[in-house]
């Protein structure tokens, strides 16, 4: 059987592999984007974890609630960034740290 801290564990693993993605890659917008959502899919194991140990489902309703939120973020940033290009011609970051009127 497999024990609540192997979930844990994991659950950290990919949390800290999201936050390396994110520091260490400043460059595509797009993979900054899945990064967060990689960040939030370990959130959400770690709540499915402690609510099925625990026996109860409010673990459960927060993950519908998280993956709501996920949803609505990664069409609105896909959004943004197909706006972008069509601007730009580019989404690198670092090109796109001016504003401007």
């Amino acid at each position: 059987m497999i024990a609540l801290s192997d979930y844990l564990i994991l659950g950290a693993i990919l949390f800290s592999l999201s936050l390396a993605g994110i520091f260490l890659n400043r460059k595509n917008v797009i993979i900054l984007l899945m990064c967060v959502e990689l960040m939030l899919l370990a959130v959400n194991m770690n709540f499915v974890a402690f609510s099925h140990f625990h026996g109860d489902t409010v673990g459960q309703v927060f993950v519908f609630f998280i993956l709501t939120v996920a949803a609505a973020e990664a069409a609105i940033g896909l959004a943004i960034l197909v706006v972008l290009f069509r601007n730009r011609r580019t989404i690198d970051v670092e090109d796109l740290d001016t504003l401007k009127g």
